[in-house]
């Protein structure tokens, strides 16, 4: 049953006798190991199963799909899901608190979904899945302090990866079992479900309590995840930790009764909204009023997207036409979980030659890319001039100082002196580099301002971005949707020149002629590490090197570091720190020349060079040393 209110779609969904009909035709009909669709339900689409129910035999352990949704980007494809299952499985492998924990990624929590990639086994099966629906329904209860009667919502959407389904459906029926009612928003951005805690406005069913974003950001199609939010932002890494705990006591309690009694809840009633109206219309509404409330202040305007085939791809036709762009030349607009033509990912060499390309080739004044789930975002100028990483952060510094003289840029451990250089010298701000990890720099911002000092912007290189405007949401279409605010005031105010005065705005930076990334390895395995963590291992490698810098005349360690130890020298610096999840210890190298970047590379190896379980084989390599 339908309902249309002022124009936006609820869809609420009963499970009737005729459905549960078809459903057994579908299942007499499946028959071991098909073709499998995991496209996304289109919009306004009559849903011939709301909750798609899985059933697999304990002898094959193959997937049979109960009902095949009709779409508009179906995606065909044999994958074999191992222990993949519902309400209807026989027993459950045991699990124990460590097999949950390592799912945690930092503030998200990520696995392997499907198979397909040769020696990664799947290790977010559907029953993980609801046990972490549930945990998190519990955790949100207690945040909330909730009684009962409240009953609390929560809203769920995901990108365009091929097990997007599966897990949706799992998550729903742990909120079901614990009581908590669900939204399906469908296909969605990252920032749009934060959004849905914020937006008031009961004909999308909104503020959501909680929302879950499925995703696994620009990471395989093998892989998905989870990102939890409520109105105060998103959960921490302690939350992360606490709600798998919580779900590894749910897992190992679970019956095929109290299965069945989850999934027939979430069945009895299903709700569904496009959210995604909500969350453009406002991107929209903050260009026009950027440009004195102009209809269309981007007429004349060619702008090219590139989606990556993830979820990005309504930025074009939902945000950029109404506002008069002209848009064509646009591509990989159209959802595809294999992400066949390129990672959808910023930082990836081979992305953004291809939004570069489209920019020159269609002759457009500006090229946009995002991330699979839209939190992520970089932009090409006319000339084909990227903004992204260091120029990026250069470019929101300098639309935001403006807007406030003075403020303090709050980015990651990674970025350029020559960035600091222009945010202090030229721009009149303050920059504050602090830790990588996208969380870790919205929440330095958040407590800079809370002891006084003013911080409008928390940007990491990887094209995460937050403002305090936003709501310190992490948006990668808000970020643009300033770029395109200053493309429309500059045209309002009789400044023409297309996205000139973009570039305009970054002159003077300075950036480094020789940059480099290596990944030295630990070796978990080594006699060296004792039996010790790597990250023991990791933080004696850097108490090492700190002794060894400060013998050094040439060297200088830097006086403020958050992270890692950061060293200047032969006109440029070094920066070798613990990666946050894996037994790595990046080492990010600028300097003048290459031969500056190879004497920076000789000192970091000849303080490290005693450590056997650290593979220096890469340092080496650059540095030309046997």
């Amino acid at each position: 049953m339908a309902a249309t209110t002022s124009g936006k779609i609820v869809q609420n969904v009963f499970v009737s006798h005729s459905f549960q009909q078809n459903t057994q035709l579908f299942a007499s009909q499946s028959q071991g190991r098909r073709d499998y669709n995991f496209a996304p339900y289109p919009r306004n689409s009559n849903l011939p199963s709301p909750l798609g129910k899985l059933a697999w035999t304990a002898s094959s352990m193959q997937l049979r799909t109960l009902y095949k949704p009709k779409n508009h980007f179906s995606i065909q494809r044999n994958f074999h899901c191992n222990a993949s299952s519902s309400a209807s499985a026989t027993a459950l492998p045991y699990l124990d608190k460590t097999d949950f924990l390592k799912l945690q990624n930092g503030s998200d929590i990520r696995g392997v979904a499907i198979d397909g990639v040769e020696g990664e086994k799947v290790n977010l099966t559907e029953p993980v899945a609801e046990a972490i629906g549930t945990a998190f329904a519990a955790w949100l209860i207690e945040k909330k302090k909730a009684d009962p009667s409240q009953h609390l919502r929560v809203s769920i959407g995901y990108d365009t990866r091929i097990s997007a389904q599966l897990l949706q459906n799992a998550i729903s029926r742990g909120l079901a079992g614990a009581g908590l009612e669900f939204v399906h928003y469908g296909l969605a951005s990252t920032p749009a479900m934060f959004n849905s805690t914020l937006t008031k406005d009961e004909a999308f069913l909104c503020p959501a309590d909680g929302s879950i974003m499925i995703t696994a950001s620009h990471l395989p199609f093998n892989r998905n995840g989870f990102k939890f939010f409520t109105n105060a932002g998103g959960l921490g890494k302690a939350d992360i930790k606490d709600i798998l705990e919580r779900a590894a006591d749910i897992y190992n309690q679970f019956t095929p009764e109290s299965l069945k009694n989850s999934e027939k809840k979430a069945l009895l009633s299903f709700k569904k909204v496009d959210y995604m109206i909500a969350y453009t219309s406002d991107l929209v509404k903050a260009v026009r009023k950027a440009s004195g409330n102009i209809e269309k202040p981007l007429e004349g305007f060619h702008i090219v997207v590139d989606a990556g085939n993830g979820a990005g791809g309504f930025f074009a036709e939902k945000v950029l036409k109404p506002l008069g762009a002209r848009t064509s030349g646009s591509q990989f607009l159209e959802p595809d979980g294999m992400f066949p033509n390129h990672i959808p990912n910023p930082e990836d060499k081979a992305a953004m030659k291809a939004i570069t390309q489209a920019v020159l080739d269609n002759k457009a004044d500006l090229g946009i890319i995002f991330d699979t789930d839209v939190d992520r975002s970089a932009a090409v100028d006319f000339t084909g001039r990227e903004f992204n990483r260091n120029r990026l952060i250069a470019l929101m510094a300098a639309i935001v100082l403006e807007e406030h003289p003075g403020t303090t840029i709050v980015t990651d451990s990674v970025t350029s002196d020559g960035l600091t250089t222009f945010i202090e010298k030229k721009l009149g701000g303050r920059h504050h580099r602090f830790k990588r990890g996208y969380k870790n720099v919205i929440d330095e911002a958040i407590r800079l301002n809370s002891i006084g000092e003013e911080s409008h912007l928390a940007i990491e290189t990887s094209g995460h971005g937050a403002l305090k405007e936003n709501h310190w949401l992490d948006d990668g279409a808000y970020l643009m949707v300033k770029i395109l605010n200053k493309l429309a005031s500059a045209r309002a105010s009789g400044k023409g020149g297309g996205s000139k005065v973009l570039t305009d705005l970054i002159e003077g930076l300075q950036e480094p002629a020789f940059a480099i990334e290596l990944r030295l390895k630990i070796n978990q395995f080594h006699p060296d590490l004792k039996e010790g963590s790597f990250r023991e291992y990791g933080e004696d490698v850097l108490k090492q090197l700190e002794k060894s810098i400060g013998s050094d005349p040439s060297l200088h360690k830097a006086p403020v570091n958050h992270e890692g130890i950061r060293v200047s020298g032969f006109g440029g610096w070094f920066l070798l720190r613990l990666s946050l999840h894996d037994p790595v210890l990046p080492l990010n190298i600028e300097a003048p020349s290459n031969d500056d970047a190879v004497k920076l590379g000789h000192a970091v190896l000849a303080a490290v060079k005693d450590f056997g379980g650290l593979d220096t084989s890469a340092l080496k390599k650059f540095v030309g040393a046997s």
